[in-house]
């Protein structure tokens, strides 16, 4: 729920006076869904799991959030989702959309979708049904414009 009213409302966000009320709702909602299941699942996929790889190849590199979000590109193809939403949603914003705006080399791109699942392999992921390679991980990022 809160991430589809999050993008359904992207441009909003986007203007003077933000939105907080609706933002912080949100938030909470994804907060609530994390006490319910009792664990951080229903709000951590394989976008953080890729952002946390990121952290462990290249410390520094990027914020969290921003991390997360071109891993939501990226993951959101994987899964057949409509990732051009996501890329609208966060350009709205003005979040970064490429690996390059957060100074994020292919090849650490790479490397972390192929670790990531690595990370937490107790925690069912997207990645856990592909054979990600560093080719794959290329080409998906390329087709997403990431690359």
């Amino acid at each position: 729920m809160s991430a589809k009213f999050l993008i359904k409302n992207s441009v909003r966000f986007s203007k003077k006076g933000l939105h907080v009320r609706e933002i912080v709702e949100a938030l909470i909602s994804a907060g609530v869904a994390s006490c319910i299941a009792g664990s951080s699942r229903p709000c951590s996929g394989a976008e953080h799991l890729f952002s946390h790889a990121v952290d462990k190849l290249e410390p520094g590199v990027g914020l969290h959030g921003e991390k997360c979000g071109i891993g939501t590109i990226l993951i959101s193809k994987l899964q057949g989702q409509n990732w051009k939403q996501i890329v609208k949603a966060l350009k709205d914003v003005g979040a970064p959309t490429t690996a390059k705006e957060i100074g994020l080399k292919p090849e650490v791109l790479a490397k972390a979708l192929t670790i990531a699942q690595s990370l937490r392999p107790e925690r069912y992921t997207i990645l856990k049904e592909v054979d990600m390679t560093e080719k794959k991980a290329i080409s998906l990022a390329k087709s997403t414009k990431v690359l």
